[in-house]
């Protein structure tokens, strides 16, 4: 019999293979050119393998993004009482871009933000994808921190604006032929002085309070 964590382990693999497939692809051929049966063929698994997975073919392009919205909102609320939510997810923003250099090549240029660069479609996916995750963190901060509502959306829109300055500076560096060292060196003090703007813009606001049951 399997245990639990064998099988999360093999999901997890599979979702990975998948994921990476699709990239590969949409570097090769472009988004609108590649269908899930497309991924599927390639990966060597059934297209509803697929789609157990990552529902629509846009969350081969926004899902692991979407991840990332998850954790930022788990450090927002996890964060400590003199803590502002610019301070609390500066190392983890940090980390995603020195990540840039360790992403193999062939699945970097099928990534989101090079594909938003090449392609309109992609393009309004990665707006979209901004607009739910400042939704999505101003909630948090909204739960944590004693501001009126519409203060937490404006930061919520300020910190999503963070990511969608990453995704879209990668995005073109990598369309005009910049490599992932040198956009990771150079986008670094980039995103620091962003956060660093914020974190002295949200600590006007006051410390946390207790988060709401």
């Amino acid at each position: 019999m399997t245990s639990p964590g064998l099988r999360e382990r093999k999901k997890a693999r599979t979702r990975r293979l998948i994921a990476d497939t699709a990239a590969r692809l949409f570097a090769e051929q472009g988004y609108e050119q590649v269908a899930v049966s497309d991924v599927a063929r390639e990966a060597e698994v059934a297209e509803q393998t697929v789609y157990n997975y990552f529902r629509t073919k846009e969350h081969l392009v926004t899902d692991r993004d979407e991840q990332i919205q998850d954790r930022l909102g788990d450090l927002i609320r996890a964060r400590p009482p003199d803590t502002t939510p610019a301070a609390a997810i500066r190392a983890f923003v940090l980390e995603s871009v020195a990540g840039i250099r360790r992403i193999p090549p062939d699945i970097w240029h099928g990534e989101l933000g090079h594909l938003a660069a090449i392609s309109p479609t992609v393009h309004r996916l990665a707006l979209e994808l901004t607009d739910r995750q400042a939704t999505a963190l101003a909630g948090a901060i909204a739960d944590t921190t004693p501001v009126r509502p519409e203060i937490a959306r404006l930061q919520g829109i300020a910190l999503a604006g963070v990511f969608q300055i990453i995704i879209g500076e990668a995005g073109r560096r990598t369309r005009d032929g910049e490599s992932q060292d040198t956009i990771a060196d150079e986008l670094s003090p980039i995103v620091e002085n962003v956060l660093d703007e914020l974190d002295r813009w949200f600590g006007v606001s006051g410390p946390p309070t207790l988060q709401r049951s």
